[in-house]
């Protein structure tokens, strides 16, 4: 089902159920899987992949060059997930040569209206991202994560699993998992109890968690490294405070947002 004024590259391949409505165009490296739907006034074009299943809205691009004056027409690649919504507007652009080359979207996210997806981000399963939210090159989102509305996220930020970022928030360093972020600039205001709930986390286990948060970002009578060590015997029972220490662990270039407005470069390091 393709309307006549759509516009179709040679070479494009298209799955079984494929819906293409008025005045789409799709690019010839262009692979759309079984059942997805593009709106009206969709524009798919680059070394691109759309999952089955997902909703594609009016006026979306995906797969376009990115706005980096280093890109040179290299061949990379958008990859975008089954299941997934993306609503008015949205901007999703490949990626470059100088990150990993791929922009990837999981699956069943939601992006609403006016979202941009720099290049070289990596969106994992079951993020929701609001209204007008916009994100700079080689931001990681992980699984389940939560952005409010107009938030504005730093290139090379790491957002991990079950986090929530709140409106209107600028966030320029790391967030961990099941942390709430908030403010211009954010600070970690708490843990995401409604998502931890939503994982299905029972009370020891939430309890557990919020102990950990608390001795890793509210004890200051230690320095962070120490904080981790204490915590550490935890992380080996419980998978939860385990992903907060990893997370923690890995090498960040934007060190990791604090209960203040400070950025601990360093005590990520540590």
């Amino acid at each position: 089902m393709i309307h006549s004024s759509s516009v179709i590259g040679p070479g494009a391949k298209l799955g079984s159920g494929v819906r293409i409505g008025p005045f789409c165009t799709i690019g010839p490296e262009v692979t759309i899987e079984d059942d997805v739907e593009l709106v009206s006034h969709v524009v798919i074009d680059g070394r691109t992949r759309i999952g089955t299943g997902s909703r594609i809205y009016p006026f979306a691009t995906i797969g376009l060059p990115p706005q980096d004056l280093k890109y040179k027409g290299e061949d990379t690649e958008t990859r975008i997930g089954a299941h997934c919504i993306i609503r008015e507007n949205c901007t999703i652009h490949r990626g470059t040569v100088t990150g990993t080359g791929v922009t990837r979207i999981g699956d069943n996210c939601l992006l609403m209206a006016v979202v941009h997806v720099a290049h070289d981000c990596a969106i994992g399963n079951n993020v929701i991202i609001a209204n007008n939210v916009v994100m700079g090159g080689h931001v990681e989102i992980a699984d389940r994560a939560f952005i409010g509305g107009s938030a504005a996220i730093h290139q090379f930020v790491r957002v991990g699993v079950g986090a929530m970022v709140g409106g209107m928030s600028g966030v320029e360093a790391d967030i961990i998992p099941f942390g709430s972020v908030i403010g211009n600039r954010a600070r970690l205001a708490g843990l995401n109890i409604v998502g931890l709930k939503r994982a299905g986390l029972d009370k020891p286990a939430l309890h557990r968690v919020r102990s950990a948060f608390n001795a890793l970002f509210r004890d200051e009578s230690l320095v962070f490294a120490d904080r981790i060590e204490r915590v550490r015997p935890v992380a080996e029972s419980d998978p939860h405070v385990a992903a907060m220490l990893h997370f923690i662990s890995n090498p960040s270039k934007r060190g990791l947002i604090r209960t203040t407005t400070r950025y601990a470069a360093d005590d990520a390091e540590a």
